[in-house]
C-alpha cells in the first residue's frame, strides 16, 4: 500500500538544516511574511534537540525577546506545522512538542521524565503494511512510537 506523504519542505536529509534564504523563500512562496518573531521561533526550534513544547520555546525565547506572548507562538507553530516545516509530536495526556525534522524517523518517549529519543528503522519503513489496512481509509505517513524508560531514568531507579 503507498503512503502519502505530507509536503515537507524543511530538511532533504537529517543533518541539512533550511537556511535563511531557503526559509525566506518558503515564506515569499506561501504569501507569508517572514516576521521577526517568527524567524525568532524558527531559529530557536531547529537548535533544539529536546523536542520542546510551546511553553518551553517560549521561555526561551522571552530572554532575548521580551515582548513576545505564549499567543504568538502557538500561532508561528501552527503556521509552520502547516506549511511543512515542522512536524508537532503528541504525548498522551501532555503539551504538544515539536521538531523541525521532516525526514522519516520514530520516536521512544520516557515515561518518567518525557523526553522523546529520534531513531530510526529502515527495515520498518521498507515493511509492506497488511493488506486489511486499506479498510482504514488512506495512510497519510507511518511512525512507530515506542513508550519505557530512559537509560536515565532506568539509572536513577537503580534498574540497569
Amino acid at each position: 500500500m503507498a503512503i502519502v506523504k505530507k509536503n515537507s519542505r524543511a530538511h532533504k536529509s537529517r543533518n541539512q538544516a533550511v537556511t535563511l534564504e531557503d526559509l525566506r523563500k518558503i515564506f515569499e512562496e506561501s504569501g507569508i511574511r517572514l516576521t521577526p518573531q517568527r524567524l525568532e521561533i524558527f531559529k530557536e526550534i531547529s537548535r533544539a534537540k529536546d523536542h520542546p513544547s510551546a511553553e518551553i520555546l517560549y521561555e526561551r525565547l522571552k530572554r532575548r525577546m521580551p515582548t513576545i506572548s505564549l499567543d504568538t507562538i502557538y500561532r508561528t507553530l501552527s503556521t509552520f506545522e502547516n506549511m511543512g516545516l515542522i512536524r508537532k509530536v503528541h504525548l498522551l495526556y501532555e503539551h504538544a512538542r515539536f521538531e523541525p525534522d521532516m525526514v522519516p524517523h520514530h520516536h521512544f518517549i520516557c515515561t518518567s521524565c518525557k523526553k522523546i529519543i529520534d531513531f530510526e528503522w529502515p527495515e520498518f519503513d521498507a515493511a509492506d503494511l497488511p493488506e486489511n489496512i486499506k479498510e482504514f481509509g488512506r495512510i497519510m505517513e507511518q511512525q512507530v512510537e515506542l513508550r519505557g524508560l530512559c537509560r536515565e531514568c532506568l539509572e536513577k531507579k537503580g534498574n540497569k
